[in-house]
């Protein structure tokens, strides 16, 4: 009765029931270990933001790679704006969604090193090859807090660092750009400011990195596996469907033959 598992239909659905069996388990993995990365970066965000701030300097040098554990960390700066050296950082968005550029500003600190500073985010000019009109940085001394970020990479960002920008745009943050453009050392990473506040609407300053949310990937982990235990059940229910059929054929098929005739008897 259960010959009709050798036939190709049913060698072919066997196959690919196993073969979806390992591959639905590492993708519910693949989802679990995403809800892990989240769930630990938003603690990172957290822990980091609730940091005292300290000194710029104390965290990072120039040629200093901003390890993970910095990320978000809180800092402050207090030097002179060099908006000679400044420049905005093209197709960014806003809270609203809308595409615009940040400013980037170096602060030149006392010791004469520069740490760049990311003002906030502005809306682009009718003509996107203008440079657009951006708020003025205060003058003198300033003090600035902000959190500690690591320099942009088009393989970290996804952003591809096109060339043939028009002065004094660019694509991405990167203290090693920014210091080969203004020939002084530049503090690996930058700064993305939290205050003080502009006195006006504009630049508008980022938002705090979203930590409270884990999203849905734990779900979609359950789901998958789910969907593993549900395989050998469906393939047990269609095999049991095919027996019971062929069983009704073939009842149906000897009630259909002819009695045997009493001469034949």
């Amino acid at each position: 009765m259960y010959r009709f598992l050798l036939t190709r239909q049913w060698v072919s659905l066997t196959l690919i029931s196993l073969v979806l069996i390992p591959t639905m388990v590492e993708l519910g993995f693949w989802q679990f270990h995403r809800h892990e990365r989240r769930v630990e970066q938003n603690a990172l965000i957290a822990r980091n933001l609730d940091h005292e701030p300290v000194p710029v300097t104390e965290l990072t040098s120039p040629g200093h790679t901003v390890p993970r554990s910095d990320y978000w960390r809180a800092i402050t700066a207090t030097g002179v704006y060099d908006t000679s050296g400044e420049v905005v950082v093209r197709r960014r968005v806003n809270v609203d969604e809308k595409v615009g550029a940040q400013v980037l500003t170096p602060l030149v600190l006392t010791d004469g090193r520069i740490v760049l500073v990311n003002r906030g985010w502005i809306p682009l000019a009718v003509n996107q090859r203008a440079y657009p009109e951006v708020p003025p940085a205060p003058k003198g001394t300033v003090t600035v807090t902000g959190r500690l970020k690591a320099d942009e990479t088009t393989k970290g960002s996804g952003i591809k660092d096109l060339a043939g920008l028009p002065d004094r745009q660019v694509m991405l943050i990167n203290s090693e750009q920014r210091a080969e453009a203004l020939g002084k050392p530049v503090l690996g990473g930058y700064l993305e400011q939290t205050g003080p506040k502009p006195p006006g609407t504009l630049p508008e300053l980022i938002p705090e990195p979203e930590h409270d949310s884990i999203g849905a990937h734990m779900a979609y982990a359950i789901q998958w596996w789910l969907f593993v235990a549900g395989v050998p059940v469906g393939w047990v229910i269609l095999v049991r469907r095919e027996v019971r059929d062929r069983r009704a054929a073939a009842a149906a098929g000897a009630a259909s033959e002819p009695a045997p005739s009493p001469a034949n008897a």
